[in-house]
């Protein structure tokens, strides 16, 4: 029988100063001030909404994300956080966290973000360099972001995270080290250390600018990795390195194919009903006039996960995590039992993608190197 498995919330802020040309997420470039009371209001209204789907469990994490959460002020994330917490208790050690922008005017916040409630502040600083930021469409300089991981460092959150990207248009290795090295030094406990990836729909993918050669692409992963690592981060999810007791709960409870309930625009929800035996996703309406609208509901869309789509699913999420898989949680997590993964864990394990390590798998080196040749196994007709 399915399992409730932890719940997180994630609420998405949509507004951003502009759009950057790589960016395929639900945001906004700003023309007008942010209507911060009225769509605080509609959050918690969407929220009251859900609480169906919370089934008696207190909130595992919560993320602030967009967009840029942190042209919200201080105060709006305090009604937000405070209405939350009305509706749902929170875990005694519930991780909150808010995304930035770095900006000498939005890190001066930092603090009154700590006093609403966060304890984790995520910021995009993406890289170090002036002419690859103004690439990116980035509105922040390289001491703005300076700035920002300091100030970050020093309000008395629990932790910290820098997003930081690699591939960058017509980066090389040495940009690419130079740029990781900036971060290093100013020790987050996180970092999230991805390489760009050019997505449909995008100005970038309109007009793709020139990215380093595959060879490249390899060097500065290798060589990025081991700097990580000798500077004492371990790397736990593809793209996410951590000092010891500062992985991102948020993200390891979505990666462990937890529950997560979405409110805002376009925001996303996956969520477990043991009483229906499915799993079912929603998606709320995606546009900030459609979604303030008294007359219209926030639910854009909910469906039940198909059957011969939750092993793919399942896999999707767990084979990030660099950690081993045990065996009984498919079946707890999904409502299938374990012989619907015969053919493909035989076919795995054959392949060398995967070992078999007591009650655990466990992806192989080989298995990192293709997981895409991994997850197509799962893939049902």
């Amino acid at each position: 029988m399915l399992q409730l498995p932890p719940l997180s919330l994630y609420v998405h802020i949509p507004w951003c100063v502009q759009k950057c040309p790589y960016c395929d997420f639900n945001s906004h470039a700003l023309k007008d001030t942010i209507p911060e009371q009225d769509y605080v209001e509609a959050l918690l209204d969407d929220l009251r909404q859900d609480l169906h789907l919370v089934q008696g469990r207190p909130l595992h994490s919560i993320f602030i994300g967009g967009g840029t959460p942190s042209l919200l002020s201080p105060e709006a994330i305090a009604r937000l956080l405070a209405g939350v917490r009305r509706l749902v208790p929170f875990e005694d050690d519930i991780e909150i966290t808010l995304e930035a922008n770095p900006g000498t005017v939005e890190a001066g916040r930092f603090k009154g973000f700590q006093q609403a409630g966060v304890n984790r502040i995520s910021i995009g600083i993406q890289s170090f360099q002036s002419e690859k930021l103004r690439r990116l469409g980035r509105i922040h300089d390289p001491e703005q972001a300076r700035f920002a991981a300091r100030e970050a460092a020093a309000v008395g959150l629990r932790t910290f995270n820098l997003d930081l990207m690699h591939g960058l248009p017509e980066q090389s290795l040495e940009d690419a080290l130079h740029d990781l090295e900036q971060a290093l030094a100013l020790a987050p406990p996180h970092l999230s250390w991805y390489q760009l990836t050019i997505e449909p729909n995008t100005p970038f993918a309109s007009r793709p600018p020139a990215l380093p050669e595959d060879e490249v692409l390899a060097d500065i992963y290798e060589r990025g990795h081991a700097l990580l690592l000798a500077h004492g981060y371990r790397q736990y999810e593809v793209s996410a390195y951590a000092r010891p007791g500062h992985e991102a709960r948020h993200n390891l409870n979505y990666w462990r194919f937890g529950d997560y309930l979405g409110i805002g625009c376009g925001a996303h929800g996956k969520v477990t009903l043991p009483l229906e035996g499915r799993l079912v996703r929603t998606v709320k309406v995606k546009h900030p006039k459609g979604y303030l609208d008294p007359e219209r509901p926030y639910l854009d869309q909910y469906w039940p996960i198909a059957a011969q789509d939750l092993s793919l699913e399942y896999f999707m999420n767990r084979l990030r995590l660099f950690e081993p898989i045990p065996r009984y949680e498919f079946q707890r997590l999904t409502g299938l039992t374990p012989e619907r993964l015969t053919g493909p864990l035989t076919a795995a394990l054959r392949l060398e993608l995967l070992e078999q390590q007591g009650d655990h798998w466990l992806v192989t080196p080989l298995g990192r190197r293709f997981l895409n040749r991994l997850l197509d196994l799962f893939i049902e007709d």
